[in-house]
């Protein structure tokens, strides 16, 4: 329990790693002795080791700054909608507000070292983010970086790490239990995306998951309401559109092709049908973990135009001419495998 709670506190700034020496490997007489117990509980420290060391390179980077700023951005805009939302939105979510005040909490400033004077992001505790498809983060270093990403993202945001909830169908249990440790809410079941954000304003974070898994999200919250309080922090819907063949996007993946495609340009500016997207600034440390990544959000203006016939049509997705689905999907029970009798 030393741990979880060492983690749980604010995380200071370090001073320069040193060199470590060479230790010497228990021998396998010794490890035995101690029991698994104890070999999980040091697997767990290494990987929060790894995780604090992630945390402070990202947070003195440019690239940190930078993305930062490209969320607060969309934030600001996302945040006015949520303000002139026609008498939907409780007042106890309504309070959502971007400044620099110096009445922060400790856990946004003491795990800040170094910043004076940045615009925040913070909200109220209501807001709520949901993270896909980080990935095996004990072992690669891809996944550990976004892992980090949105930890630092969450303690700006003020938003608790209770109301941040956390699924990969390939997390290993060593994964799970580390955040357990750092008190995000780990998901039991495969959503496949299809997760309705009930009314609560949410920001979903899901760095190079499939396709499917958007259009998942999109479909269960298929309403300018619900859309219109959504932020998604992913794909470049942009790059999508780029990649795909119009008619395979409209096939496969309806309901992004509905808010993304038949844009149209202004002088160099790519206007899109039902949202808006900022890309995430490109830096040499961290292309290959955030590329092809930006910032999306849904102006209930745009959706509105949308005809009438777009909102109507509610099927669900089954991709069953899909090739390269991109995604794990959910497990479901053979009904003839509990008949014993056959």
């Amino acid at each position: 329990m030393a741990t979880a709670a060492a983690v749980l506190e604010p995380w200071q700034a370090a001073a320069p790693r040193k060199r470590r020496s060479a230790a010497r490997r228990p021998s396998r007489r010794e490890a035995a002795a101690r029991g698994p117990e104890v070999d999980s509980e040091a697997d767990s420290a290494a990987v929060l080791r790894r995780i604090r060391e992630a945390w402070e390179d990202l947070l003195l980077s440019d690239f940190w700054s930078s993305a930062l700023e490209t969320i607060n951005r969309c934030l600001r805009k996302h945040q006015e909608q949520l303000k002139t939302l026609a008498g939907t939105l409780p007042e106890a979510l309504g309070n959502l507000h971007l400044d620099s005040s110096p009445a922060e909490p400790d856990v946004a400033r003491d795990c800040m070292p170094g910043e004076t004077g940045e615009t925040l992001v913070t909200g109220a505790c209501h807001l709520k983010c949901v993270c896909y498809g980080i990935g095996n983060f004990a072992t690669c270093v891809i996944a550990r970086n976004q892992l980090t990403f949105v930890l630092l993202f969450l303690e700006k945001c003020r938003i608790p790490r209770s109301h941040c909830c956390v699924y990969d169908p390939l997390f290993s249990q060593l994964e799970i239990a580390v955040l357990n440790t750092l008190g995000v809410t780990v998901l039991n079941e495969n959503e496949e995306g299809k997760r309705s954000i009930c009314g609560e304003p949410t920001i979903f974070y899901m760095l190079h998951c499939g396709t499917a898994l958007y259009n998942n999200l999109l479909w269960s919250n298929w309403s300018v309401d619900a859309l219109s309080k959504m932020v998604i922090i992913g794909n470049s819907f942009r790059g999508l559109e780029e990649r795909l063949l119009t008619r395979i996007l409209q096939k496969n993946y309806p309901y992004i092709a509905k808010v993304s495609i038949w844009t149209k340009r202004v002088g160099q500016k790519q206007i899109f049908k039902g949202l808006e997207e900022l890309e995430f600034p490109q830096t040499p440390q961290y292309t290959d973990i955030f590329n092809d990544t930006s910032v999306h959000w849904f102006p209930a203006q745009k959706l509105e135009q949308l005809s009438a016939d777009t909102w109507v049509f509610r099927e669900e997705p089954d991709y069953q001419d899909c090739e390269d689905l991109e995604i794990i999907r959910k497990k479901t029970e053979d009904p003839s495998a509990g008949d014993s009798s056959s």
